[in-house]
């Protein structure tokens, strides 16, 4: 799924199994969500990738010492679920003059497409950004998918980070480099791109194809509430991951983060469509996704929050 991992693009979360039918035939799947925006599909008992995998070439390193891979592995279905290069075009844009900070923090690196290389620091030069960087896309939180539709659902963030190597002083280390990484990219203390900066994905399996793709809620308060976006009409701007679990009829979503309330909504979604068809405020912020099961003919659901120490919230209909 990545060759030579200067990224650290490992797979982040356990894998989803899931029965799917593509172009007629029945195969028994497995599904992989990367830090990197893709969903990698192989059938699992004999590993075939389901769509064909290509070698593309990426760009080199100049990094004195340092072997790259020329080429990485790009999935051809599903089409990846997360932003997976950095321009100009990318850079949020609220204001002008957030656009022009936003502008002066990218020049001040290297950047480019996903498997752009990290790098020295140079006169000009702090580092490479990359995107979704090396805390985005999917991550612990994992995926959750439909065994009976073979659609599946993934939590991502798009969280720029900056890799620079740095060669370590003398006796201090045996490596030529070590890696200095931030993702403390905020111009005026706002993202660096444009909204969402989290998202919830889903992707029929069966074709390969997404079907929707929402932002996971209005967005940080400390975003929502700039000074410099008081008088704008924003969209949902998500953030973060939620911790998501797929039922029969609807998608569960807890929201790891604030709304402007204050409150971290645990929200019911149409599967269909992302759409928010209702919601409860939890005590505190989730920290593991929720669980479903029938207790005396209710449903009940089941999670974890946030405390000193945690709690484990249930929540039925009367």
């Amino acid at each position: 799924m990545v060759h030579h991992d200067l990224w650290d693009y490992d797979p982040p979360a356990a894998p989803n199994l899931v029965d799917i039918i593509v172009e007629g035939k029945k195969i028994p799947a497995v599904a992989q969500v990367t830090k990197h925006g893709f969903v990698f599909v192989f059938n699992r008992i004999t590993g075939e990738p389901v769509w064909p995998i290509e070698e593309r070439p990426v760009p080199a390193t100049d990094v004195p010492g340092d072997r790259a891979s020329p080429t990485q592995p790009y999935p051809t279905k599903p089409p990846p679920f997360e932003r997976q290069s950095l321009t100009e075009n990318d850079l949020i844009d609220f204001t002008p003059e957030l656009r022009a900070a936003a502008i002066e923090m990218l020049d001040q690196h290297r950047y480019g497409p996903m498997f752009t290389p990290p790098s020295l620091p140079t006169e000009n030069s702090f580092g490479t950004i990359h995107v979704p960087g090396y805390t985005g896309g999917a991550n612990w939180h994992g995926a959750g998918v439909d065994p009976e539709t073979g659609v599946i659902y993934i939590p991502s963030a798009t969280l720029p980070s900056r890799s620079g190597l740095v060669i370590p002083d003398a006796g201090d280390a045996t490596l030529n480099y070590i890696r200095n990484v931030t993702t403390n990219l905020r111009p005026s203390g706002l993202p660096l791109t444009k909204p969402p900066y989290g998202r919830i994905t889903a992707i029929d399996l069966n074709e390969g194809e997404i079907l929707w793709q929402v932002a996971n809620g209005a967005g940080a308060p400390t975003v929502r509430n700039h000074p410099a976006l008081a008088d704008l009409d924003l969209p949902p701007l998500g953030n973060g991951r939620d911790q998501i679990l797929v039922t029969k009829t609807l998608l569960i979503s807890a929201q790891t983060t604030a709304n402007e309330s204050g409150e971290y909504p645990l929200v019911a979604r149409d599967k269909q469509t992302g759409a928010t068809l209702a919601e409860v405020a939890l005590p505190a912020q989730a920290i593991g996704p929720p669980v479903t099961y029938m207790s005396e003919n209710q449903q009940q659901i089941a999670i974890t929050v946030r405390g000193t120490p945690p709690e484990m919230v249930v929540l039925a209909l009367p």
